[in-house]
């Protein structure tokens, strides 16, 4: 199984990006979908989450200029991130918890990380 994560860049502040991360390989059931990041010196954290059914829940400091989608035939989630500021600048991680065929539980499987970079 793989996560790959794309659409990171350089932008303004202000401006937008739409990051996207697709799993592959033997999946029977995808869960829960997260992006998480980590900017330099700090510890890597929640920024949005998704459920199989489409519930989402978003960190406090991205309400309202973040959201998280995902489209469940292609196995991949979305971030899309609007009015971005410079401390938005980090790597961002997504992250799902997946079901391989013939197994009961989800395992924890992480993408490459894409880097975020919100400056003039």
């Amino acid at each position: 199984v793989q996560l790959q994560a794309s659409g990171g860049g350089l932008v303004q502040p202000g401006g937008s990006l739409r990051l996207s991360c697709a799993a592959s390989g033997s999946i029977f059931r995808i869960n829960d979908m997260r992006w998480q990041r980590q900017a330099p010196g700090k510890k890597r954290e929640l920024v949005a989450a998704i459920t199989s059914g489409g519930g989402t829940n978003y960190a406090d400091s991205v309400k309202g200029r973040f959201t998280i989608s995902r489209d469940n035939a292609k196995n991949t989630v979305y971030l899309q991130m609007n009015s971005l500021k410079p401390e938005d600048t980090a790597v961002y991680y997504c992250n799902a918890n997946l079901v391989p065929p013939g197994r009961g539980i989800g395992y924890d499987y992480w993408g490459q990380g894409t880097q975020v970079t919100v400056s003039s």
